[in-house]
C-alpha cells in the first residue's frame, strides 16, 4: 500500500500503461467479489495467469525490439555489458583515466564501455569515497567536467567504478521531485473524505443516504490517516536530515473498500550510500508502528470479544482471530487481559481496526522485495545481488502460501510485483556496509515483521491466557 517511500526510477508512459493493463483484470475481479458476485475459481486462475503472463511477454517484446535496432543495455549495479563497438573517444578517455589512476588507490585490471558510462574494474586499495574522489579528479581533466563517480558491486559481488555519461547525470539531476503542496493538501482532504465514508460503511452507515452521520466514520478515518501520515513523515524527516530533497506525502484516496490505497513520498532516484538507503527505508515502518500499536491497544478496549461457541461454530466471518498474529496477541494481552480468556475472536472497534490495518500496512512494507521499505533494508544489509534473490524468494513464498493457505496472498504478491517489484538504482557508494547498530535495527525491523505475520503457536495460548480453539 505504501511502496513509494524510497529511491525509485521514473516510469515511462509505456511501462505505466502496461502495469495498468496487467492489473486491471484483477482489480475488476476484486471489485466484483466485493460487490457479492460469485466468481468461479477457474476464472480467478485465468485472470492470475494473464496478469503473470503479460509482463513477461512485454519484457520479451522490448528485448526483441532492442535487439532489432542494435541497442545495448547496461544494468546500473548489475553485470555491465556493451554489445556495440566502443567509440574511439570512449576508448581514449578510458585509457587516459586508467593510466592516471594511482594503483595504491585502485589496481585497475580491466575496463568496459557501457551505455551508462565508462566502467573500471579492479581491486580497491582505498575506501570507496577516496576512490571516487581520486577518479573524479582525474576524469574531470580528461572529460572536461567533474562526473559523479559511482562505486557499485556486480552480480558476483566484485566492486567496480562507473563514470556515468553526461546524459545519465542530467537525467538523474532532472529527476529531483518538485514541491506541490497544494496537490498534497488536496489529496489529504480527499482521502479524509473517502476514509470517513469507508469507516461509516464498515459500521453499516451509508453516508450518501445519511450524510449527517459522518462522525461515525471519523475514528477509523483519523486513525488510518494518522498512521499513514506518521509513517510517511518518518521517511520525510529522515531524508531531510540526510540532506535529500523529497516531496511531502501524497495520499491515495479510493471511493470504496478501505478508503485509501496508502501514501507515498517522491524522492530522487540516487542516494549517496547504503546508510541513507537504510535510514530512510526503516524510519517509516518504525514511526508508523509507534502510532499503530497504541491505536490498536486503545481501540481494543472498546472492542467486543466474542464468547466461546458451545456448538464449536467458527466466528471468522464476524471477527478477527487474536491467535492470527503474535503481535496482535501480545497487544491484546496487555490491553484487555482477562477478557480474551472468554474467546479468541474480536469484533474490532473502528480505531482498533485502523490500528490492526496499520500492522498489516507495516508488514506489507517490510517485505524484503524491490522498492518496498523492506527491500531497501535488505539491500542495505545484504547488498543488491543478495537482496534481489531474497525478494524473489519472498514473492515465491507468498504465491506458495496463497495456493495452500490464503488465496489473497497471490493477489498481494501480484500487486507488490507490479508496483514495487523492480529494484531502484543502487546508491553512489554501494560498497560500504552498515555499522553494527544499524544492522541490529534492521534485524529488529524484520523481527517485527515476523511478529506481525506469524500466528501465535498453540503451545503459547495458555501462557498468554488466550482461548485456543484447537486445544
Amino acid at each position: 500500500m505504501d511502496e513509494a517511500v524510497a529511491p525509485k526510477t521514473r516510469w515511462n508512459l509505456r511501462s505505466f500503461m502496461m502495469a495498468v493493463m496487467c492489473l486491471l483484470p484483477l482489480v475488476l475481479l476484486l471489485i466484483a467479489f466485493a460487490a457479492g458476485v460469485v466468481i468461479p475459481f477457474w476464472l480467478y486462475l485465468v485472470v492470475l495467469f494473464l496478469c503473470l503472463f503479460m509482463p513477461m511477454w512485454s519484457r520479451g517484446a522490448r528485448d526483441e525490439d532492442s535487439a532489432a535496432h542494435g541497442g545495448h543495455s547496461c544494468g546500473m549495479g548489475g553485470h555491465v555489458r556493451h554489445d556495440g563497438a566502443a567509440s574511439a573517444d570512449d576508448v581514449k578517455a578510458l585509457r587516459a583515466i586508467g593510466d592516471a589512476v594511482d594503483p595504491a588507490v585502485m589496481d585497475i585490471r580491466g575496463w568496459e564501455v557501457a551505455q551508462a558510462g565508462l566502467v573500471l574494474r579492479g581491486r580497491l586499495g582505498a575506501p570507496p569515497d577516496a576512490v571516487r574522489k581520486h577518479i573524479a579528479e582525474i576524469a574531470s581533466g580528461v572529460l572536461g567536467r567533474r562526473p559523479q563517480v559511482m562505486v557499485h558491486v556486480d552480480e558476483e559481488g566484485v566492486p567496480y567504478v562507473l563514470i556515468p555519461t553526461h546524459e545519465l547525470e542530467r537525467t538523474l539531476e532532472g529527476a529531483v521531485p518538485r514541491r506541490r503542496p497544494l496537490v498534497n493538501m488536496a489529496l489529504v482532504a480527499a482521502t479524509l473524505v473517502t476514509t470517513t465514508y469507508a469507516g461509516a460503511a464498515h459500521q453499516g452507515v451509508n453516508l450518501l443516504q445519511n450524510p449527517g452521520a459522518w462522525i461515525v466514520g471519523l475514528p477509523y478515518a483519523l486513525g488510518v490517516m494518522l498512521i499513514l501520515g506518521v509513517h510517511e513523515m518518518g521517511h520525510y524527516l529522515t531524508a531531510r536530515r540526510h540532506g535529500v530533497r523529497v516531496s511531502l506525502p501524497y495520499f491515495i484516496p479510493i471511493p470504496f473498500a478501505l478508503g485509501t490505497f496508502g501514501a507515498f513520498i517522491s524522492m530522487p532516484p540516487l542516494l549517496k550510500n547504503r546508510r541513507q538507503l537504510f535510514d530512510i527505508g526503516v524510519a517509516g515502518p518504525l514511526a508508523g508502528l509507534a502510532v499503530a500499536i497504541p491505536a490498536l491497544a486503545i481501540g481494543l478496549q472498546w472492542s467486543r470479544v466474542l464468547p466461546l461457541d458451545p456448538a464449536g461454530a467458527g466466528h471468522m466471518s464476524q471477527g478477527v482471530s487474536i491467535n492470527s498474529s503474535m503481535l496482535l496477541a501480545l497487544v491484546s494481552k496487555l490491553a484487555i487481559d482477562d477478557a480474551i480468556a472468554q474467546g479468541h475472536y474480536l469484533v474490532l472497534h473502528p480505531l482498533a481496526f485502523a490500528g490492526w490495518l496499520g500492522l498489516m500496512i507495516t508488514a506489507l512494507n517490510l517485505l524484503p522485495v524491490g522498492q518496498l521499505d523492506g527491500g531497501h533494508i535488505a539491500h542495505a544489509l545484504f547488498g543488491r545481488a543478495r537482496a534481489a534473490w531474497i525478494g524473489k524468494m519472498a514473492l515465491g513464498a507468498m504465491v506458495v502460501l496463497g495456493l495452500f493457505v490464503w488465496p489473497g496472498l497471490i493477489t498481494w504478491a501480484l500487486i507488490v510485483y507490479f508496483i514495487a517489484g523492480r529494484p531502484g538504482l543502487p546508491p553512489v557508494d554501494d560498497v560500504t556496509g552498515l555499522s553494527g547498530p544499524r544492522r541490529a535495527v534492521g534485524w529488529f525491523a524484520y523481527g517485527l515483521l515476523a511478529l506481525i505475520l506469524v500466528p501465535l503457536p498453540h503451545a503459547l495460548s495458555s501462557t498468554f491466557g488466550l482461548h485456543c480453539p484447537y486445544l
